[in-house]
């Protein structure tokens, strides 16, 4: 047994766990639950000046009423650009043009809608359980490298706080997805 002393990255793993919740947080700020969100319109792009361009890039997105998303767009030619990129983006939006006002309204979520966002927010928090358990595994995987060089006991040791670090995340993912699933079936 050598005398090096292993040290796992536990920031690191820390850190790419973190990731996994924050990019989580963004699909989960996409899904419309019939509430307004300026979020809900970061995937939209929009064919401006020669390049796919996101809409936020070609107009102001406000939240002025809890049912209500309005665009003010910079450039009065790029209205009906961003109006049929809205009308194409399947959130079942219409929106309603007023000069260089795009005025969104959000209608009210069906029964069948509300179940449908929350399978694709149960998928969502899938991909980032897995996510979480591939840094496990990586974290995991160094430890096994380092068991030649470390005690058994060391080992345990940093396969327990990888394991502690792993469910910690877990947890929070699952109740993400229970408070967004709550929001979607609010009425």
């Amino acid at each position: 047994m050598a005398d090096e002393e292993f040290e796992l990255d536990v920031d690191d793993l820390t850190r790419r766990m973190d990731g996994a919740m924050g990019a989580l947080r963004t699909e989960f700020a996409s899904l419309r639950t019939g509430r307004a969100s300026g979020a809900m319109l970061e995937p939209i792009m929009v064919e401006a000046y020669g390049q796919r361009t996101p809409i936020n890039q070609v107009g102001t997105v406000n939240v002025p009423e809890p049912r209500m998303v309005t665009i003010n767009v910079w450039d009065k030619g790029m209205v009906g650009v961003v109006e049929k990129a809205i009308r194409e983006s399947g959130l079942g939006i219409n929106p309603q043009t007023n000069g260089t006002i795009i005025m969104l309204p959000i209608p009210e979520l069906n029964e069948e809608r509300r179940k449908e966002l929350g399978r694709v927010a149960a998928q969502y928090a899938e991909h980032a359980r897995v996510a979480v358990r591939n840094v496990r595994r990586d974290g995991m995987d160094q430890i096994k490298k380092a068991k030649s060089s470390i005690s058994e006991d060391d080992a345990k040791y940093w396969e327990s706080e990888v394991q502690d670090l792993t469910d910690k995340y877990i947890k929070a993912v699952d109740a993400a997805l229970e408070a967004k699933q709550e929001e979607i079936m609010q009425v």
